[in-house]
């Protein structure tokens, strides 16, 4: 009973520093994530995504893999360079996870106006933070998709994509997912069917196809 009325009162203390940090972004969504940590904290060696609205919009994540310890943090309009900077003490490492999938990226430039060298950079530096932390942790690196809402952003989103592949593809315990080509049509452009009313998020079949492509990597 006094571990856990000590871990409630460090949990009000770190949600409290969330506040005081001037410019913390998106703080209330992380204060949120704390305080259900101090209600049923996730077991260790959970399949932790992480990320922007594309995770936190998908609602039946947990139910799509009925069994496995799926921990969702997604965190609204977020950037690579704010996960690098402010999440991963709060949201990523006490978690202890056996699996990280990462979905972030395309707010970097469409959102925060981030070139792409300055994105990938952020996505270096993401995973240099990881690593040094968890150095044991399966990484997952989630490709950006083309959304149809951000058109200009598309061609950026593939170049992105093959620098990550190329940057993690020479170290150990690291996986490129592709979950941009299976939401693509018949002319190679993002398919407008799986895209609910804002063509930048998914719809159900949109997910569909994202949980077929994640389906061997989820166990």
């Amino acid at each position: 009973m006094k571990l856990k009325l000590a871990f409630l009162f460090a949990a009000f203390i770190i949600c409290t520093n969330l506040y005081a940090q001037s410019g913390f972004p998106f703080a209330k969504e992380v204060q949120a994530f704390k305080h259900q940590d101090s209600l049923d904290f996730p077991k260790p060696n959970g399949m932790l995504f992480i990320g922007a609205s594309s995770i936190r919009k998908w609602a039946d994540l947990e139910q799509r893999f009925t069994g496995v310890p799926i921990i969702k943090r997604g965190v609204g309009g977020s950037e690579l360079w704010q996960w690098a900077q402010y999440y991963m003490p709060y949201i990523v490492f006490p978690y202890h996870p056996r699996k990280i999938f990462l979905y972030a990226g395309e707010n970097d430039m469409a959102v925060g106006k981030k070139t792409l060298d300055q994105t990938f950079e952020a996505f270096t530096r993401f995973y240099t933070v990881m690593r040094k932390e968890l150095p044991n942790v399966e990484f997952y690196y989630l490709a950006q998709k083309a959304s149809p809402s951000r058109p200009k952003f598309i061609a950026p989103g593939i170049e992105l994509n093959n620098r990550v592949k190329a940057y993690i593809a020479d170290k150990p315990k690291n996986t490129y997912v592709d979950l941009a080509t299976p939401i693509l049509n018949d002319k190679m452009q993002p398919d407008s069917s799986l895209f609910v009313k804002d063509m930048l998020h998914l719809n159900s079949k949109g997910y569909d196809k994202w949980q077929a492509a994640l389906q061997d990597y989820i166990k």
